[in-house]
């Protein structure tokens, strides 16, 4: 019986999900962009696709950060971070669920974000403006990227997300869970962390595994 539960763990680990634009299996990226460098020692991302999710109109999604105005550059690094999180690393095994988008098999759900990334996207956001909480369904897509549906107003995160809590875990419908724990303590996900240092998620995974 270990044996299967050996097997049942190993099997959430270093993989990378049944989606859009992953790889099918993780390995090296010497070439990763910008802010998804953190994973080039094993990544799930091509160097495209590391590319791309620093675009504005990035063709991975068609999604548009601006939909409400110029998002500041210091809330969309945010963004750009969870982009690169969520395409390139090889630790979120533990969190991948079924989904039934015509564009990916798999999704992550409740993955627990340390408190600090959370807090600081929140803190970085609040006043960048939106008109939506659930940013995965709702957009008015006729013009080929997203835009407000009829009737939805553009207000500013603070608003629209009164906490962090409520900005990690609405805005893609539960992939992401607030938790009270820190960065380092081996329990939650760091959406950033040294590039120098090893990738703390690798046991982070295994814990959850």
């Amino acid at each position: 019986a270990t044996t299967a539960v050996a097997v049942a763990q190993d099997s959430l680990l270093n993989v990378c999900m049944d989606a859009k634009h992953h790889k099918t299996e993780p390995g090296p990226e010497g070439q990763l962009y910008g802010q998804c460098v953190l994973w080039k020692d094993n990544a799930c991302c091509t160097a495209n696709t590391s590319v791309e999710a620093h675009q504005d109109q990035s063709y991975l999604y068609k999604f548009n950060w601006d939909h409400c105005g110029a998002m500041p550059e210091k809330c969309k690094r945010h963004f750009i971070q969870d982009t690169c999180l969520y395409e390139c690393s090889p630790n979120l095994g533990p969190w991948i669920d079924q989904a039934d988008n015509s564009w990916r098999k798999e999704r992550i759900r409740d993955v627990p974000l340390c408190q600090e990334d959370c807090d600081q996207w929140w803190e970085d956001c609040q006043d960048a403006v939106t008109c939506k909480v659930n940013w995965h369904k709702g957009w008015n897509w006729t013009t080929g990227t997203n835009q407000c549906p009829k009737g939805a107003m553009c207000q500013k995160f603070k608003f629209v997300f009164p906490t962090a809590a409520a900005l990690c875990e609405q805005i893609w419908s539960g992939s992401y869970r607030y938790t009270s724990h820190h960065r380092g303590s081996g329990r939650c996900i760091q959406m950033w962390f040294d590039p120098a240092q090893e990738n703390p998620n690798v046991a982070v995974a295994k814990y959850y595994a």
